[in-house]
């Protein structure tokens, strides 16, 4: 069974970073893609970056975010990151981690997800 923990977030002023982290655990996971997504009081689950496990990491960001968070992974210890850079009141949310086999659309495996709160 597919696990996903992660841990991380906390309170930081606007222009501040965090650093995210997923454990992944429960298989192999060279043929899936991984991601992080994030959703606000009120608002829809939005997604946020993802990156391939295998091969050269093909990353993929919401124009949100781009230029501001880094996704990456350590494959010999199963884990991903989001390194958030230059944090926003609007990047406050709940930060899920993901994860889908290749083959499919949908991220179907979730995490508990961690609170980022970023004051202005």
């Amino acid at each position: 069974q597919v696990q996903l923990v992660e841990s991380g977030g906390g309170l930081v002023q606007a222009g501040g970073s965090l650093r995210l982290s997923c454990a992944a655990s429960g298989r192999s996971f060279s043929s899936y893609r991984m991601g992080w997504f994030r959703q606000a009081p009120g608002k829809e689950r939005e997604f946020v970056a993802s990156i391939s496990w295998s091969g050269g990491g093909s990353t993929y960001y919401a124009d949100s975010v781009k230029g501001r968070f880094t996704i990456f992974r350590d494959n010999a210890n199963d884990m991903m990151y989001l390194q958030m850079n230059s944090l926003k009141p609007e990047d406050t949310a709940v930060y899920y981690c993901a994860a889908r086999e290749v083959y499919r659309s949908d991220y179907a495996y979730w995490g508990q997800g961690t609170q980022v709160t970023v004051s202005s």
